[in-house]
């Protein structure tokens, strides 16, 4: 049986041409078939998750009636009462299977969990999502098979773009009109063909050929203070590149593929190269993701933080957020020491961020801004991301532990 990467190889970008096809001369004319889409996300579904895969479709399957059961069982709950710990409890059962998966290889040495696929990180913050918008009040009307769809949705389903779903029924219950849409062609193919140059030109030149030689380089310089060389710098920019450049090109596939089908994705990434501080970078780099956490974490940790007066100063809360916030997403990478010190590297970052332009709005007459210090402030910035990544891809690990 037929198994595919999602955008992996030349013979799944055929099949998905032909798959939608149909799909595109449909919404010209300004219908949708949402039976069709049905068939063909199944269809694309298979092809991930079928053949050497099976494993992770059954848990996909499982995994979906049990977020289902969850957030429907909470919208109908939700219209007769509003209770805190029936919520915070929902939330923690739809964010156990995640949890399972990140925290099992941790602790049986490396080894996978059985409930773990492709994709659950991104479909757990869709659920959740839709779980806390439900307890807001801003998401009245769920629908079982809408939420299917936004959960089940194929092109994003292994990592990302995190839509929200009012934002994705809004498209999935509509038709744009053929101005609108021969708009969103345009822009979904070249969002594809740049994507097929991230990904399989530039990621495969740093990750497949660089990569691995300044890996060699770099372990055979070791000896120097804390075993670092010029090679481990060198490591550092490829990986940083291959990593930009893999994930970015992916995401245009996924958002490209998306306008294809009429639903406008939002985009993953906006130059974050050009981010002249790390707050700007946040915004700039998997947007999707970042605002996730900005939402349904940051936000949502002040609020509590302020209504229980747990700090004095707004500023404290403020500064404890973003630790606290930016650990979390270290641990959601997994449990291992250089995921949770890159998330406490970007909390802290952050902190000192805002503590300078605090300081550079207060003394604007003498701290100079022109295109120099512009330059140099995405310069600096550049760099300290660069060496999050350094931290990130693990490297570091190999090594100061392997002989």
């Amino acid at each position: 049986m037929l198994s595919f990467e999602p955008y992996g190889n030349p013979t799944y970008f055929a099949l998905l041409g032909v798959a939608l096809l149909p799909l595109m001369i449909g919404l010209l004319y300004g219908k949708r078939s949402r039976l069709y889409e049905t068939l063909i996300s199944i269809f694309f579904l298979v092809l991930t998750f079928g053949g050497p895969k099976w494993t992770q479709g059954i848990a996909l399957i499982i995994y979906i009636l049990y977020e289902v059961m969850l957030t429907w069982g909470y919208a109908v709950y939700r219209k007769q009462k509003n209770s805190g710990p029936v919520f915070y409890l929902m939330v923690i059962l739809a964010i156990l299977p995640l949890t399972v998966v990140k925290v099992t290889p941790a602790v049986e040495n490396g080894q996978a969990s059985l409930i773990g696929f492709l994709g659950i990180s991104y479909l757990t913050f869709r659920a959740v999502q839709t779980m806390m918008e439900t307890r807001d009040g801003t998401l009245k009307d769920y629908q079982v098979m809408t939420f299917l769809q936004f959960m089940l949705f194929f092109p994003t389903i292994s990592s990302g773009p995190i839509d929200r779903y009012r934002r994705f029924e809004k498209d999935y219950r509509s038709v744009p009109d053929r101005a609108t849409y021969l708009g969103m062609v345009q822009k979904g193919v070249r969002y594809i063909f740049v994507g097929f140059m991230y990904k399989f030109l530039l990621a495969y030149y740093f990750g497949s050929i660089l990569m691995p030689k300044l890996q060699v380089m770099a372990m055979h310089s070791r000896g120097g203070f804390m075993d670092l060389s010029w090679p481990v710098l060198g490591y550092m920019y490829a990986y940083s590149a291959d990593l930009f450049f893999d994930f970015a090109g992916y995401s245009l596939f996924a958002v490209g593929t998306s306008y294809l089908m009429g639903i406008a994705t939002p985009m993953n990434f906006k130059q974050p190269w050009r981010s002249p501080n790390i707050k700007d970078f946040w915004n700039r780099w998997h947007i999707t993701l970042s605002f996730w956490f900005r939402d349904f974490i940051y936000m949502r940790l002040v609020f509590w933080f302020m209504k229980h007066r747990v700090f004095k100063s707004p500023r404290t809360t403020a500064n404890v957020t973003y630790i606290i916030n930016m650990l979390v997403m270290g641990f959601w990478h997994g449990v291992t020491w250089y995921y949770i010190t890159y998330g406490l590297f970007h909390g802290v970052a952050l902190v000192i961020n805002d503590a300078w332009l605090r300081y550079k709005k207060k003394h604007r007459q003498s701290v100079p801004h022109n295109r120099f210090t512009q330059l140099f402030a995405i310069f600096l910035t550049a760099n300290l991301v660069c060496f999050s990544f350094l931290i990130f891809s693990g490297f570091l690990n190999t090594l100061w532990f392997t002989k």
